[in-house]
């Protein structure tokens, strides 16, 4: 008895075989097994591994056998067709979803704009374009609010496995979305002119971003910084002007990058343990604050970008230091000008005075 006509058998194996690239086979034995649920539904005492599914794969006429036993029942070739059917369109899904897993596998590590679709808990389901995205509380900025069709930037994470299978998880917190955005902007750093060293962030708060130049001539930081800082502002205006961006110059002296990595702090004496990968930084007590950042945050990223525990102590010296480092050539100006009037008042000192050869005097 036909299961399915002929026709219609041929033309849908053949299109799943060779449109979406599965082996025929693959195909049948699935439909096999798909058959035998469906026998053994109908039949709940059936031991079912006694049982055989045999499936012409010409005319799509399926048989159930037990023992060589021919046990079809009557009118199972129309639940055999609607089971065909049901696992050619289920293996046309799944391959469409390989490909596109596969496709994005290969944009793994990139940045891309996708659209808050929908919230399954505390996920957020992203549309990326081809496929959905989960982004987990763990990737979200926390001070971040998300609402139904936002659009976003966001950074391909990895493909893990979920309840449903594969999924793409993607990020709003990673250090690389930052590292991205710059490429985006920047084109010095999408160029390869200017190389991001490194980057930490607190997300939604503050980031720190280390840069240097690999071409003479071009500034990295003003490069990322831009014109009246029109690039650097995009990137921020992303997170909403939530977070705040420090472009640091990266040095390969540890002192001067310590030193660097704690802007907007300025006029710093750095000390290195580098044994105990110390650095103790002496710091005028009005620099202080903006040396340890709110709550810790600022010495808690430079301590993160550069790799030391970064000890601050307030010192009245670094300030008196500084400031007469800044007057010493004012000194030996005044000083100077000094010696040129002592001069000069000698000088008319010794006009005034009667001389012992005048005449008037006598």
């Amino acid at each position: 008895m036909p299961a399915i006509q002929r026709s219609e058998f041929a033309l849908a194996l053949n299109q799943v075989s060779n449109e979406r690239g599965i082996d025929p086979e693959v195909v049948l034995e699935t439909v096999r097994n798909a058959i035998l649920a469906a026998y053994r539904k109908d039949h709940p005492g059936a031991e079912i591994e006694e049982y055989t599914a045999l499936l012409d794969s010409n005319t799509g006429e399926a048989k159930i056998l037990h023992k060589d036993e021919d046990v079809t029942p009557p009118g199972f070739g129309r639940i055999a067709a609607q089971t065909a059917k049901q696992v050619i369109l289920q293996k046309i899904r799944e391959k469409e979803k390989e490909a596109v897993l596969s496709d994005f596998r290969l944009k793994i590590g990139s940045i891309a704009n996708g659209m808050v679709l929908r919230f399954a808990g505390p996920n957020v389901i992203v549309d990326v374009g081809k496929t959905e995205a989960i982004m987990p509380p763990s990737e979200q900025i926390q001070n971040e609010k998300y609402h139904l069709n936002q659009r976003l930037v966001i950074y391909l994470l990895e493909i893990q496995e979920g309840l449903k299978g594969e999924e793409v998880v993607v990020s709003r917190s990673a250090p690389k979305l930052l590292e991205g955005l710059f490429k985006r902007e920047v084109p010095e750093v999408a160029q390869g002119a200017v190389e991001i060293k490194d980057i930490v962030r607190e997300a939604g708060n503050r980031s720190k971003v280390a840069v240097s130049s690999n071409q003479s001539g071009i500034d990295p930081v003003g490069s990322c910084v831009g014109q009246k800082g029109v690039r650097i502002q995009e990137v921020i205006k992303e997170f909403g002007g939530m977070e705040k961006i420090d472009i640091i110059q990266w040095q390969e002296n540890p002192k001067n990058y310590i030193a660097a990595a704690l802007s907007p702090a300025k006029d710093l004496r750095v000390e290195l343990d580098e044994k105990e990968k110390t650095a103790h930084v002496f710091v005028a007590p009005q620099e202080l604050s903006l040396a340890i950042g709110k709550e810790g945050q600022n010495v808690r990223l430079a301590s993160k970008l550069t790799g030391y525990r970064i000890e601050i102590e307030g010192k009245e010296e670094v300030t008196e230091a500084a400031e007469d480092k800044k007057k010493e050539p004012v000194k030996a100006k005044s000083a100077s000008g000094k010696k040129v009037k002592a001069a000069e008042k000698k000088q008319e000192k010794d006009k005034q005075e009667p001389s012992a050869q005048d005449p008037k005097s006598i």
